[in-house]
């Protein structure tokens, strides 16, 4: 049993990096558990441990005595004498004999077994959770080996990462055998062990991928001043150049698209836009909001908030696609955002809008209407304004601010 002991720790040196005498340490305090035990607390005992020659010895010291009161510290001078010590050794000296690992029997010799598979298990289990809190914020790539309802089971390095339902990209598809790259987001100790979740949804999962595609970022020639993202559908990413030689959304790009292109592939088909960062709070707003053209922005620096002012048909391009433009732009900025909605006139636009285009949105009713009041097209319609459209019969202010709406909306998804 010594052997396979000292070997299994042994072991657990070659392929940790385990202290050894930490290990040794380990065994010994199990050995002088098990002579405890049998001995008592107040035995003197010593533990060696030789982790290169896989040798464990125990001995105990007791002191010789004429009449033994403890057997546990004390040992006759004729037992001494019977054994036939070499040594010539007199009462009030002390006696060390070598015990073998047998004499203590097997419920002890079990215990013995048990309390160091405990510590082995212990060890193991720190060794993962400081191998882990190492690799915080790092990118890990591993295998799926099993799929839940909310979580996703991955196998890296024979260790089981949790990546759940939130930290996972929305509507991305995931097989049981597949490789799937995340960062180390959190790594937490429990009685069952380290519990490490990963995520592909977190902001730095982002970052790490930028620096991975685009080598002036992982060298510090172009800087990641703020991200936000929504996962799976969009992201803005803020970049400064620290050489004014080198483009730094150009660089992010890359030719015909080819880095942010590998980016968002690895996302779902999350939509990047790469922006300019600037210090200026107004430019900052301006270049998050594109593609939408602004015509002036208020800022209110120490609430941070701003009002941004703009032509109705680019107030659908500011809010985006059920408002994700707007929301991604106040994330980046740290700015909260108000929009004041300027009519564009009528004349401005290039394009007019024939009613029976309309008719669908409109409605039979109201466009035959229209038509018969001698309104053909969407600009006539607007042109007449609210006043003239009340001089038809069967309109009442509410459904003339509805009709006003339809055909302003048509104009703005026009642009």
């Amino acid at each position: 049993m010594n052997v396979d002991i000292v070997e299994s720790f042994a072991q657990m040196v070659r392929e940790k990096g385990v202290d050894k005498d930490v290990l040794a340490g380990i065994i010994e305090e199990i050995f002088g558990m098990l002579v405890k035990k049998k001995f008592g607390e107040d035995a003197k005992h010593d533990v060696v441990v030789n982790m290169d020659r896989g040798d464990i010895e125990i001995f105990l010291e007791r002191e010789i005595v004429d009449v033994v009161e403890n057997p546990n510290t004390q040992i006759s001078i004729e037992e001494v004498n019977r054994r036939g010590n070499d040594e010539e050794l007199e009462v009030g000296d002390d006696f060390v004999e070598k015990l073998a690992l047998a004499s203590f029997g097997r419920r002890l010799i079990t215990l013995a077994k048990q309390g160091l598979n405990q510590k082995i298990r212990e060890i193991e289990k720190d060794l993962v959770y400081n191998e882990y809190k190492e690799l915080l914020g790092e990118i890990v790539v591993g295998d799926i080996y099993q799929i839940r309802k909310n979580d996703i089971l991955v196998n890296h390095n024979k260790n089981e990462l949790i990546l759940p339902r939130n930290e996972q990209i929305p509507y991305e598809r995931y097989k049981k055998g597949e490789t799937v790259r995340s960062i180390v987001k959190e790594v937490k100790k429990s009685n069952s062990g380290p519990v490490i979740i990963i995520s592909r949804a977190d902001n730095t999962f982002l970052r790490r991928l930028f620096e991975i595609e685009i080598p002036e970022i992982y060298d510090g020639i172009i800087d990641i001043k703020a991200i936000a993202r929504e996962p799976g559908e969009r992201a803005k990413v803020a970049v400064e150049s620290q050489d004014a030689r080198i483009d730094a959304v150009g660089a992010c790009v890359g030719m015909k698209g080819v880095r942010i292109h590998a980016i968002v592939r690895e996302l779902n088909n999350e939509n990047i836009d790469v922006i300019s960062y600037s210090d200026e709070p107004a430019a900052f707003i301006q270049r998050a909001l594109a593609p939408a053209k602004l015509k002036k922005i208020e800022l209110n620096n120490a609430a941070k908030k701003a009002i941004v002012t703009a032509d109705s048909d680019q107030v659908s391009l500011i809010v985006g696609r059920n408002g994700v433009n707007i929301r991604l732009a106040m994330k980046l900025t740290g700015y909260e955002i108000e929009i004041l909605r300027e009519e564009k006139p009528f004349e401005e636009y290039e394009e007019d809008i024939e009613l029976i285009d309309l008719k669908d949105e409109l409605g039979v009713d109201i466009y035959e209407l229209l038509i018969n009041n001698r309104y053909d097209t969407a600009l006539e319609v607007l042109t007449a304004g609210p006043e003239k459209l009340k001089e038809i019969e069967g309109l009442d202010e509410a459904k003339i601010n509805e009709i006003l709406e339809i055909i302003k909306s048509q104009f703005e998804e026009e642009e």
